[in-house]
């Protein structure tokens, strides 16, 4: 079991992302696609992609900074190959400002292989209060 999420958001509770690391600037993160996930290739769809390196650049930016949190300014994606089977984000924090944060972050496949790369620039904010998770 990963670790938790020191904020709720809903969609990634749905797509099931589970913290794996979370400290120095770093994150890691593993995500088992569904079949409702995957795109008309049978592949990962780029969006829920795209929704991992987000939250593991914003994860990796958090964790130097208790309390925070970050919204996205702009992300930039390069996709080099389909992403199959169970998939691992590892966030970087590149450079850090008061108020912004500058990150990457790549996804593996399976066979560990490369798969998508983004960098992204955030926001420090106030972390948003607490609201209990929605469940079905």
């Amino acid at each position: 079991m990963g670790l938790p999420f020191l904020a709720n958001i809903p969609f990634v509770h749905v797509l099931g992302f589970e913290l794996l690391r979370f400290e120095g600037g770093e994150s890691e993160m593993r995500y088992a696609p569904k079949a409702e996930h995957l795109n008309s290739f049978d592949v990962v769809h780029g969006g829920a992609s795209m929704t991992l390196l987000d939250v593991s650049m914003a994860t990796a930016a958090r964790s130097i900074a208790p309390g925070m949190g970050v919204v996205t300014i702009e992300m930039k994606t390069t996709f080099m190959r389909a992403a199959r089977g169970v998939l691992v984000a590892k966030g970087r924090l590149i450079h850090r400002t008061r108020t912004m944060a500058f990150a990457e972050s790549r996804i593996y496949d399976s066979d560990d292989q490369l798969c998508t790369h983004a960098t992204g620039t955030f926001r420090y904010v106030p972390q948003a209060p607490e609201k209990p998770i929605a469940t079905d």
